[in-house]
C-alpha cells in the first residue's frame, strides 16, 4: 500500500471443512463436524467488535453462532460469496486434472486470462469483493472487523492487499478455518456509522 496513505486492519476467515474435494464455489455445502470445530478453535483467544460474512452457509452458519456467544453485529453480504467456478463447480478435483489437466494449469498460472468455462470473470470477482472491502475499510476502519468468507476470495484479497500477481493465488496457503489479516486502503473519509452502507 502507498506510504501515509491510512489502510484498516481485516481480519479475514475461511470456513472449516465441509467434507467436498472440487470447486464448490456457489454451492451452498454445509460445515461437518469437523469443520465446526475447526472454527471454533481458530477464534479462541481472538477478540472482534464486528463480523460480516458471505451469505453461504459453511460461512454463515458460524459467524450467526459466533456473533450470538459474544454478543457482536453479524452483517451478511453477498459480494463476499466465493468465486463461480461455472462447468468445474463441483467436479472433483481428481477428474479435472485427468481431463482437463492443461486448462486447469492455465486457470492456475493466470486466471484473469484462463477462467473455466462458464465462470465468472476474474474481474467481476475481483470488483465484487474490492468493493465489499472499500465499504469495510471506509466504514468500520477503527473497529476490529472479522470476514468470514472463502478461500478463492481469501488468495484474491491477499493478492490485492500485498500486490502480488494473480498468478501467484495457487501459491498462496489458505487451509480451512485459517485468519488472515489484510491492511486495506480507506478510499474515502468516513461519512456514515460503520456498516450503513455495507449491504445486509
Amino acid at each position: 500500500m502507498t506510504a501515509g496513505h491510512a489502510t484498516a486492519r481485516i481480519e479475514l476467515l475461511r470456513h472449516g471443512d465441509t467434507g467436498q474435494r472440487s470447486y464448490r464455489g456457489q454451492l451452498d455445502d454445509a460445515l461437518t463436524e469437523l469443520g465446526w470445530s475447526q472454527l471454533r478453535e481458530a477464534v479462541i483467544g481472538h477478540g472482534w467488535d464486528r463480523i460480516i460474512a458471505s451469505p453461504m452457509q459453511r460461512c454463515a452458519a458460524f459467524a450467526q453462532e459466533l456473533a450470538q456467544a459474544r454478543g457482536l453485529p453479524l452483517t451478511l453480504d453477498a459480494r463476499l460469496m466465493e468465486y463461480h467456478f461455472g462447468d468445474w463447480q463441483g467436479v472433483p478435483i481428481e477428474d479435472l486434472a485427468e481431463q482437463q489437466g492443461d486448462a486447469l494449469g492455465r486457470f492456475w498460472a493466470d486466471p484473469v486470462a484462463n477462467p473455466p468455462p462458464g465462470a465468472e470473470t476474474f474481474a467481476a470477482f475481483g470488483r465484487r469483493l474490492s468493493a465489499a472491502l472499500d465499504d469495510i475499510a471506509r466504514t468500520c476502519g477503527g473497529q476490529r472487523t472479522l470476514v468470514v468468507t472463502h478461500g478463492g476470495a481469501i488468495r484474491l484479497l491477499r493478492c490485492i492487499a500485498e500486490a502480488r500477481d494473480f498468478g501467484d493465488m495457487a501459491g498462496i496457503d489458505v487451509p480451512h478455518a485459517s485468519l488472515h489479516t489484510v491492511a486495506w486502503p480507506v478510499t474515502q473519509p468516513k461519512t456514515a456509522d460503520c456498516m450503513d452502507t455495507v449491504p445486509g
